[in-house]
């Protein structure tokens, strides 16, 4: 992400409006953009990670004073940064989606599949926001693991788990952007996917999951994926520092998917109609 947003670009990036914005800053002092010699707002990505973290205080109840305090207090350097911002802000050519939970699962169990059937040795990388999520699909993920390098999830566990049958766990704070993400990264010589999502705020207060909804970028490109499961590995080194380096240490001598995207991408796509008709 770049170091010098204009307000349409942070509201864009936070899933807040810039007349929010506006008045939260008028109101509480936060967030505190630089001027430019003309009085123009100039914002940083650190802005935006801390109003995404504030925002999603307010979705889990807070009152506006009290989620600003709350995500002022936890935007400390040690906090995980956002995966989907950071690949989203290097990928120029990828167009952001609004998708619904329910399409963000197809596309999931689609990139899953097509990784069991084409994916040899495969390193796999997840983010599922909360543990009871990812123990809903976890003998999947768990099938993946066998077949695969390295297997990593993210997701508000207790602590650092390593079963020898499945992926790595690793812990995220709620309040870490990470934590409010949605990540299916496959990286393999003969195949690459990557589906990144930053859970927009709902539009009603019923907490329906039907209401989820997901600012999307999804690729099959092999560069892109590469960069994706970088940045993941180096989260994970920010929790297990062993564990990073390893992971790095292993994209580093791996070759990027030389299969051309068409074919790939004709699959997946039929996949996910076929999952979507079933739903």
């Amino acid at each position: 992400m770049q170091d010098d947003l204009a307000i349409s670009d942070v509201a864009q990036q936070a899933g807040i409006a810039a007349g929010t914005i506006r008045m939260w800053e008028q109101r509480y002092g936060f967030p505190t953009p630089q001027r430019t010699a003309s009085g123009y707002r100039r914002y940083t990505a650190d802005d935006v990670e801390m109003l995404r973290r504030a925002q999603a205080y307010r979705r889990r109840g807070l009152a506006v004073a009290a989620a600003i305090e709350r995500a002022r207090e936890t935007g400390g350097a040690s906090d995980l940064p956002s995966l989907y911002a950071a690949v989203a802000g290097a990928a120029p050519g990828v167009r952001p989606q609004v998708l619904r939970k329910s399409t963000m699962v197809s596309l999931s169990r689609a990139i899953e599949h097509e990784t069991l059937a084409h994916a040899a040795s495969p390193m796999l990388f997840g983010a599922f926001q909360e543990e009871r999520f990812y123990r809903r699909i976890e003998p999947r993920w768990r099938r993946l693991a066998d077949h695969a390098d390295a297997s990593v999830v993210f997701a508000d566990f207790g602590a650092i788990r390593r079963p020898d049958d499945g992926p790595v766990e690793l812990p995220v704070g709620r309040s870490d952007a990470l934590g409010n993400e949605w990540a299916v990264i496959v990286d393999a010589p003969g195949f690459a996917a990557s589906l990144l999502g930053w859970e927009q705020p709902r539009t009603s207060d019923d907490g329906r999951d039907a209401d989820r909804r997901f600012e999307t970028i999804w690729t099959l490109d092999p560069q892109a994926t590469r960069r994706a499961a970088v940045i993941a590995s180096r989260m994970a080194g920010d929790i297990d520092a062993v564990l990073g380096a390893e992971l790095e240490a292993s994209l580093a001598e791996r070759p990027l998917a030389l299969e051309q995207p068409v074919p790939a991408l004709t699959a997946l796509a039929n996949r996910v109609v076929a999952y979507l008709d079933a739903g």
